[in-house]
């Protein structure tokens, strides 16, 4: 009899062990290592970001020369008079515009620049002196009577980050300093609409997350033009020579790169980096018959015709596999001699000057005639691509497809040529506005999103790497605002490329999709059939147990009573 007490008391023990073990360490192991590991994220300062309230601020000085101020004018005016302008929200895009102008007279040395022959002359002399930070202005206002400007303009766009701003005599006659200050000040608006950031930019640049009005179609027709804002471009021009045997066509294009497109590209430098090839493709024709017109007594390229050269000519261009960045194709046709001359019409029948075609997002296509090149016998002839001409064309549409928007300026209004570098000063700044408002959208969409699929899906594994290029993208988020609302655009727009690469790494990190499609009750039809036949006879060893004692208890209060 005891033997058998001793028996089931050591089954009881047994039991309460396993159970223990159980409960006590293989549960908790279990739970351990079956947890899905996820760092800390920022999810208030996330939240945050969707009503983040972007200013944009920028410096403007302008400075009046000798004789456009009385001088009771002045003296009242100190070494540094500031107004900061009242805010603006655009109502599409709920940006606020910001200018903080401050005025001042002109240095000695100013006034020496502004005695020059010439508005260009006295744009150079005015870059020598000082050159201005990105994103600011600087507007001279001179006297009626000064020579720099012909008779019909009242406002000069130089290539830097001056204006030249002619006033009226009678403008300065028996006022306050406060009142040719509220008089000057619409002028001053049309040279900062021109020179500094537009609506029209900041929307195109925003097209894809915001409703454009119907009163602006430029801006859809840029946005649908323009490539999307990247880290990095790769440019490759193409020669297309669809029949050797009529002509050898030869094109210096390491000197035009050299000559033409790498000013542009140095000066762009501060958006994107680019990487630029070239190739000659033989025998590649465009992909559509071309008609002979005899109004115009040549074969014509419609405009209708147009969109159907694309896809026949980019299968033999190759592709970029080793680079994600988006390709800006720039394809230069010679036709043959079948073909001689090629012209491209436009929706009105009429040659197109350039005899060139750009495709939104994508490049350009130039065809050039070589017609007249040709012997009596149609022989192969040597010929040289004038470069200068083609490069003319690819540069203007590559600043295009870039978002550098062709400017029609108001009456009066005269603005400078481009020089080598093919883009000026105040351009680049309107392209880096609108391409720090775009890195800023889509830097704070792609985290935004990337937090909400995390918060949903909880198996999704969060590891350091993660949560550090989170952490990265929100503060270089926050940076840019900051350095944007101070006026600063060049560290604005650094920050903004900064969040736009850590946004990408975290939401594109492989280790996200590691438990992405392996939802809870697929763990559970994995683990039940492992844990249940081990789990029954314990648990059923356990309920015995709890019986047997609650028969014992039963037992002695019958006995006591």
């Amino acid at each position: 009899m005891a033997t058998a007490e001793v028996e089931k008391r050591r089954n009881h023990l047994a039991a309460l062990s396993f159970a223990a073990v159980v409960v006590f360490l293989g549960f908790p192991m279990w739970l351990r290592t079956t947890t899905t590991y996820r760092a800390w994220l920022p999810m208030t300062q996330i939240q945050e970001l969707a009503e983040l309230q972007l200013i944009l601020s920028a410096d403007v000085e302008v400075v009046f020369a000798r004789g456009t101020l009385t001088p009771e004018q002045q003296k009242k005016i100190p070494v540094m008079h500031s107004r900061d302008e009242a805010h603006t929200i655009d109502g599409e895009t709920s940006l606020i515009y910001r200018y903080e102008t401050r005025y001042r007279t002109a240095t000695i040395m100013e006034e020496d620049a502004l005695n020059k022959p010439s508005a260009a002359e006295t744009d150079l002399s005015m870059h020598t002196l000082s050159e201005s930070p990105c994103g600011s202005l600087v507007v001279y206002v001179i006297p009626e009577s000064s020579t720099l400007l012909p008779q019909d303009v009242d406002v000069y766009v130089g290539q830097r980050r001056m204006a030249l701003l002619r006033v009226d005599a009678n403008m300065k006659a028996g006022k306050t300093l406060d009142q040719v200050l509220a008089a000057l000040e619409p002028q001053v608006k049309k040279v900062l609409q021109v020179m500094s950031f537009s609506h029209d930019d900041i929307t195109a640049a925003l097209s894809d997350r915001v409703r454009l009005s119907p009163g602006s179609p430029q801006s859809k027709a840029d946005s649908m033009r323009t490539f999307k804002s990247s880290p990095g471009y790769e440019i490759t021009f193409s020669l297309l020579n669809p029949d050797p045997k009529s002509h050898s066509v030869y094109w210096d294009m390491e000197g035009a790169v050299r000559t033409y497109v790498q000013p542009l590209l140095t000066k762009l430098s501060p958006v994107a980096n680019f990487s630029v090839d070239s190739q000659t493709l033989h025998y590649t024709m465009l992909g559509i018959n071309a008609r002979f017109d005899a109004n115009h007594s040549a074969y014509t390229l419609s405009a209708d015709s147009l969109s159907h050269v694309i896809n026949p000519v980019e299968a033999r261009l190759g592709s970029n596999a080793a680079s994600s960045n988006p390709v800006l194709n720039f394809l230069l046709y010679v036709p043959d001699a079948q073909h001689s001359p090629l012209h491209i019409l436009d929706h009105r029948k009429q040659k197109v000057t350039t005899n060139a075609f750009h495709s939104p997002r994508w490049g350009g296509i130039m065809v050039y005639n070589v017609y007249g090149f040709y012997g009596p016998d149609e022989m192969a002839s040597d010929i040289n691509i004038n470069m200068a001409k083609v490069m003319a064309v690819f540069l203007s549409q590559l600043r295009l497809l870039l978002g550098v928007h062709p400017l029609a300026p108001p009456a009066r209004f005269l603005v400078s040529p481009l020089g080598g570098t093919g883009l000026s000063d105040w351009e680049l700044d309107r392209l880096m506005w609108s391409r720090t408002v775009e890195n800023i959208a889509t830097a704070t969409t792609t985290i935004t999103s990337l937090a909400q699929l995390l918060d949903q899906i909880e198996n999704i594994i969060i590891n350091d790497n993660v949560a550090q290029q989170v952490s990265n993208a929100v503060t270089t988020l926050q940076l840019a605002a900051a350095e944007l609302e101070s006026g600063n655009l060049a560290f604005a727009l650094q920050y903004s490329k900064e969040a736009i690469l850590a946004s990408e790494r975290a939401f594109f990190d492989p280790s996200l999709l590691h438990l992405l499609y392996f939802p809870n009750d697929q763990k559970f039809a994995i683990y039940i059939p492992l844990f249940l036949p081990m789990s029954v006879p314990i648990l059923l060893s356990i309920l015995n147990l709890l019986a047997e004692l609650r028969q014992k208890r039963k037992d002695k209060q019958a006995k006591k009573d």
